[in-house]
């Protein structure tokens, strides 16, 4: 196997690489930010390669990083060299083990797990339930869900944000992707993929994986089990009713390909429902998370931000044309998920030998283009740590520049359904409530697949009462590295 001369660490003796991926993993921003610092553009996790985070594929000649919008073009582009695969990346090694692990065959596989014409041709099939008319008319349920949650909330009392935002996203992508007619099934079938996204996001699930009891891994083989035999289930029952209920799912299952009349099968159906779940939910929740945190500390925004709403909206949920009408709303929301993207990494592996930054990189050489880094270009973002919404509006940029749902062909299907569904949830709560960071709050970074506040976000909740200044204080922890903070 040819060896990477992409220049990086160089591990010690016997256990020195994984030492290096433990690194990675225990916070793969800030040990990036140092090694782009040292070694440049494209660095290597360990020099001469031999390490493997995500590549599924049985020679994996070691893990390269890079970023910028040149090599996110690069990259993004050439997507017939640079290959996706699985959410669930090495474990998917192991989906011929035995009958329990035959759920690892479809789970977190959709788009991610396709290439070439195959991925152009599933893109095709998906695209009708992504459509621009189709999000549109998830408008109500994007409201009613909201509403719904904001009259449980107590003010005056200090609430985990992360985890309740994780709930509306949670809902509304239950009643999206399943729709009405599923209920408690469908609520059931969504609390398992759940549990699955955190288990596959436990490092010791990658590290050891043995389906043994007591360990994560055979937990989540399990939860895949009981998942697949719900999900089949619902899939069968909305096939048998032979109606489009106007749920996500229901529109799956009735597209067709124009050319050769074929639809998506059982297991396709499950991976491309596991994916949009998993991925969807997670990444709308840490963007409210991060812009429901980013304006209390920023008070004057969140006040220019109020008056805009209540211009417009006059205390009431934004209709879809009001929407347009909301120019600092959407400003916030790009300048959040710029300086703290949701994902902030963009794995591949490459299908064939190529050149990176003048180097030669391997067949199957790992590649993490870092989103996070490239919205930090100083030349294209001035003062690229202030949370600055104001620059949106003269800045033009391009999908390589800001790339928070990726660019090119494989640019996230869901884009324009997340930030409808983000505007509505501020749009209501910001109406309602004022979010106020506790004294002496730490808060800690956690950016693997997402970046997301590692033990949660709690913060005093008031009714709105535009005190915004009684938001500040002094927050700790390493948060502090990644946003200037007053």
């Amino acid at each position: 196997m040819a060896k990477l001369t992409v220049p990086g660490p160089q591990p010690l003796p016997l256990i020195g690489r994984n030492i290096l991926v433990s690194k990675f993993v225990k916070d793969s921003l800030g040990f990036t930010s140092q090694l782009f610092k040292e070694y440049g553009k494209l660095v290597s996790l360990a020099r001469n390669g031999g390490t493997n985070l995500y590549s599924p594929l049985p020679n994996c000649p070691g893990t390269v990083f890079t970023y910028g919008a040149d090599n996110v073009q690069k990259v993004a582009a050439h997507h017939e060299i640079y290959h996706k695969y699985p959410l669930t990346g090495g474990l998917y090694r192991r989906k011929d083990e035995s009958s329990r692990t035959e759920p690892l065959k479809h789970f977190g596989v959709g788009l991610f797990g396709v290439n070439s014409n195959e991925h152009r041709r599933h893109r095709q099939l998906l695209m009708p339930a992504f459509h621009q008319k189709r999000i549109e008319s998830y408008r109500n349920t994007f409201v009613e869900i909201t509403e719904s949650i904001s009259q449980e909330i107590e003010v005056n009392k200090v609430t985990d944000i992360a985890k309740l935002m994780r709930l509306i996203t949670l809902r509304i992508a239950t009643k999206t992707l399943f729709g009405a007619d599923i209920g408690q099934k469908g609520s059931k079938s969504a609390q398992l993929l759940q549990k699955i996204g955190i288990l596959l996001g436990n490092p010791i699930t990658m590290v050891l994986p043995f389906d043994i009891p007591g360990f994560p891994f055979h937990r989540m083989m399990t939860l895949m089990a009981e998942l697949d035999e719900d999900m089949r289930e619902i899939i069968r029952s909305k096939k048998a009713s032979d109606i489009d209920s106007g749920d996500v799912l229901s529109m799956l299952i009735k597209a067709r390909d124009a050319e050769t009349g074929m639809t998506l099968t059982e297991d396709e159906l499950l991976g491309h429902v596991s994916v949009i779940f998993a991925a969807g939910h997670e990444t709308s929740a840490n963007a409210l998370t991060w812009t429901l945190f980013l304006l209390s500390q920023h008070p004057k925004i969140a006040a220019d931000l109020l008056d805009e709403l209540d211009t417009v909206l006059k205390g009431k949920a934004p209709t879809v044309e009001q929407l347009q009408q909301l120019p600092l709303l959407e400003r916030v929301i790009k300048e959040s998920m710029r300086i703290l993207p949701p994902v902030p990494w963009n794995a591949r592996a490459t299908s064939q030998p190529t050149v990176l930054e003048d180097y030669e990189l391997p067949t199957g050489t790992e590649v993490w283009v870092s989103i996070f880094h490239t919205h930090r270009n100083s030349d294209i973002y001035p003062e690229p740590l202030k949370f600055n919404p104001q620059r949106w509006e003269t800045l033009e940029v391009d999908n390589f520049q800001y790339n928070p749902f990726s660019a090119g062909s494989r640019k996230c299907i869901g884009a324009g359904f997340a930030m409808m569904e983000i505007k509505i949830v501020l749009a209501i709560l910001l109406q309602k409530f004022r979010f106020q960071c506790l004294p002496e709050q730490k808060i800690t970074r956690s950016a693997l697949i997402v970046l997301a506040p590692k033990r949660g976000l709690p913060m005093l909740i008031n009714q709105q009462d535009r005190e915004f200044n009684k938001s500040l204080g002094e927050i700790k922890g390493n948060i502090r590295e990644l946003v200037e903070l007053q």
